[in-house]
């Protein structure tokens, strides 16, 4: 068969919804959970396939994610969807099992300050957690895949400068504790894309196709550019919040994850095939804006609307060849 007959296959990446859980936790108002389902549901519609559907840790602490369980069940009667949840410990863990999440994402930060902020515990002390809930994960005879989220990996708020050795001994520590794949976040909006494209290439270096995700927030107007410089280096999965809200409570400055709706148009436009309807996310993201109302949303594609000529750039190529 001439090569020439063959179907162009256009390079694919995953973008994984987190608004359900990075983009609520800090925001003040509080989302029923029949509206989260309602979310979910439009989200599979428009074709995402990886949702961060909730949290399993105290409800006193984030009261906004306690209803973590009720939607992760909804979640997996969706034919196809990929349903993680954090779990910040064994006891989320547990209850991450309990009731089927086919991810647990374990947040480890490279910064020690963000790390005994945020969690509580020096980042060793959760590459330890990490080794105990695989013990427990292996002893239930679940599935459920383990990421080791390394956190604050482009610098801190808190702290500073986090050394790139730090950020990739502390990687590689999570792989040898038990998680089976691990992901890079720029938490607080540090990286530039000059520093993306020498940590990811550094990283996928040492431990490959187990470097599974990167996760972006864009505080200072360079989350795309990051998402491309990481692309560059290999990696197609991206995590990214619908209007662009979300940040960690315990990192001051840290707003605005890279907006889904921005996101999966660039990588389309790019050629990158998402799988995902961008004009059904846009008219997700005004549902949600309506829920929303008074919080600091995100994002640029909304306002200006899908130009009229909006086809891939891979399309628009052959169709003049």
């Amino acid at each position: 068969m001439s090569t020439s007959s063959i179907p162009f296959q256009p390079p694919c990446a995953t973008v994984r919804e987190v608004g359900l859980r990075d983009g609520l936790q800090s925001i003040a108002t509080v989302v029923s959970t029949a509206r989260k389902l309602e979310w979910i549901r439009a989200a599979h519609a428009a074709g995402q396939r990886e949702i961060e559907v909730g949290s399993f840790v105290p409800a006193r602490l984030l009261p906004q994610l306690a209803d973590t369980a009720e939607v992760l069940a909804h979640a997996k009667t969706l034919p196809g969807l990929v349903a993680s949840v954090l779990v910040p410990n064994t006891k989320g863990a547990e209850r991450a099992l309990e009731h089927g999440a086919d991810l647990m994402i374990v947040p480890l930060s490279a910064s020690h300050a963000h790390s005994l902020a945020n969690l509580h515990k020096t980042p060793d002390e959760v590459v330890a957690e990490v080794a105990r809930i695989r013990a427990l994960r292996d002893a239930s005879g679940s599935r459920t895949l383990i990421e080791g989220g390394v956190g604050t990996a482009f610098g801190c708020t808190l702290q500073g400068e986090v050394a790139e050795s730090e950020v990739l001994r502390l990687m590689q520590a999570l792989l040898d504790a038990g998680a089976d794949r691990v992901s890079l976040a720029d938490t607080v909006g540090y990286a530039d894309p000059a520093s993306v494209a020498r940590l990811f290439a550094k990283a996928r270096g040492l431990v490959g196709d187990r470097l599974a995700c990167a996760h972006f927030h864009d505080t200072r107007g360079m989350g795309l550019a990051n998402v491309y410089a990481a692309w560059e280096t290999g990696i197609t999965r991206f995590d990214a919040c619908l209007a662009g809200i979300g940040g960690c409570p315990h990192a001051p400055g840290a707003s605005g994850n890279v907006t889904t709706e921005d996101l999966v148009f660039m990588l389309e436009r790019m050629g990158v095939a998402t799988g995902t309807d961008v004009t059904a996310l846009l008219a997700l993201r005004q549902r949600v804006a309506g829920w929303l109302a008074g919080e600091t949303l995100h994002g640029t594609l909304w306002r200006a609307g899908l130009p009229q000529n909006a086809a891939p750039a891979v399309l628009r190529e052959t169709a003049t060849a």
